[in-house]
């Protein structure tokens, strides 16, 4: 039976947390297509996702951010698309158990649309290979994560629909302009509710960005725009690098999750993190909204 998000929403929900960086934790190289370890690392891309079931997130997404035909490229692996997004969709299934939802990560092609660097209808394709493939792999629902342009949302979403009958929530990063309420092509949260709404989307969100102080504005934005449910993922604070010449995050998980009641309040029904969050930041965020879930 299909995921009505809606009703999945009557109280608070808490996402996962980075999968990127905790997956450089476990050996991913830096540069490396985290996508290709679906087949050569299932056991360290399952460590990740049960790690964040373990913390106590309702939802976990899948390592299959990068499946499209058009990243893949860049690694050798175009045509593996529909592979590894079955096979990252099914090890987050492992994960999950009975009680846990997934929701399948779509990230964008890394074309710009309105460059016209290829042909719309070979971006709807690739969105269309990757939703057969993530239906098949048993989701629950499609995150987009990560957009910053809009035409290529709504290429995104004409794809998914066409490929899959499962509901999408479209996630873009705000972290630009004035007031930092804009994706860095000018797109505003009241922008993607348009194109959203328009194209039958499950929900609206953000991810990404400059941290969770921003995403309680973005929130607010958001359900001004919208009676849809409003999906929050925020990095761990602006990326630094360190005396060894790493990038770290420098938000702890307390400091995080102190966010948690005011992104909440401003209309935030499903909330996790992107960049530098662990299981234990999503544990701290567990603690704070089953509080406000009692």
């Amino acid at each position: 039976m299909m995921l009505d998000i809606q009703s999945f929403v009557s109280k608070a929900r808490v996402s996962d947390g980075a999968w990127g960086t905790q997956m450089q934790l476990v050996g991913l190289a830096a540069g490396a297509a985290p996508e290709l370890w679906n087949t050569e690392n299932p056991d360290g891309v399952q460590a990740v996702a049960a790690s964040y079931v373990e913390a106590g997130s309702d939802v976990i997404l899948t390592n299959t951010f990068g499946a499209n035909r058009f990243v893949l490229a860049r690694h050798g692996a175009t045509d593996r698309a529909a592979e590894l997004n079955e096979t990252g969709v099914a090890i987050s299934r492992r994960a999950a158990g009975a009680d846990v939802k997934v929701f399948a990560s779509v990230g964008p092609t890394g074309k710009i649309v309105m460059m016209e660097e290829v042909p719309n209808a070979e971006i709807v394709a690739a969105y269309e290979e990757v939703a057969k493939a993530i239906e098949a792999g048993g989701a629950d629902a499609i995150v987009m994560e990560t957009f910053n342009e809009l035409a290529e949302v709504e290429l995104a979403l004409e794809g998914l629909a066409k490929g899959c009958s499962l509901p999408v929530i479209c996630s873009m990063t705000f972290d630009s302009g004035p007031d930092k309420s804009a994706t860095n092509m000018g797109t505003t949260p009241a922008d993607l509710v348009r194109v959203a709404t328009a194209a039958g989307a499950a929900g609206v969100g953000a991810n990404c960005g400059i941290g969770p102080e921003n995403y309680v504005h973005i929130a607010e934005l958001l359900r001004t725009a919208t009676d849809l449910p409003v999906w929050i993922k925020a990095n761990a604070g602006l990326p630094q690098l360190g005396p060894d010449g790493k990038t770290f995050f420098p938000m702890g998980p307390e400091e995080f999750a102190g966010y948690v009641p005011a992104i909440i309040e401003a209309g935030a029904n499903i909330l996790g993190g992107c960049c530098g969050t662990t299981p234990d930041h999503i544990r701290m965020v567990r603690a704070r909204i089953d509080k406000i879930n009692a």
